[in-house]
């Protein structure tokens, strides 16, 4: 099979990393975990044993463009965060456009019956899955 099969996602945020994973092969993903950060500085171990445990073909991370498909500040900082992926992992590193991910992961969480409690149960690591999950719809498996 050419192409990546397993991938990690990562929706970005100065204070947050939600992280999932997916594979090809089905389309889907699920989340994992979600990091803290410092200034959008993540603890780069952290990010190493997950890489480490699932040992990703490539990995995905969330750009999160304005709503007219621009740029936006956390672009240019989500950018830098994929270079220092791949930098520090030598692993192929896409950008995928996460517009209303967090919005459609907040939408899930309502229709579970959550209805606040979002820094207890936070939502960055279904915006991640989610985000994998419209990357992989754009490339058929195989």
């Amino acid at each position: 099979m050419s192409g990546p099969r397993l991938l990690l996602g990562f929706d970005y945020g100065t204070r947050q990393i939600g992280v999932a994973v997916g594979q090809a092969i089905t389309g889907q993903a699920h989340e994992l975990c979600v990091l803290k950060a410092q200034n959008g500085v993540p603890d780069w171990n952290q990010i190493e044993n997950l890489i480490r445990e699932w040992q990703p073909d490539a990995i995905i991370v969330g750009l999160p463009l304005n709503m007219d498909g621009t740029p936006s500040e956390m672009s240019a900082r989500a950018e830098r965060f994929a270079r220092r992926l791949h930098g520090r992992f030598d692993l192929p590193v896409h950008t995928h456009d996460e517009r209303l991910t967090t919005f459609e992961a907040k939408g899930h969480r309502l229709a579970q019956g959550q209805r606040d409690g979002y820094r207890q149960r936070p939502v960055d690591a279904l915006a991640a899955a989610l985000l994998l999950e419209g990357w992989l719809a754009e490339r058929p498996a195989g």
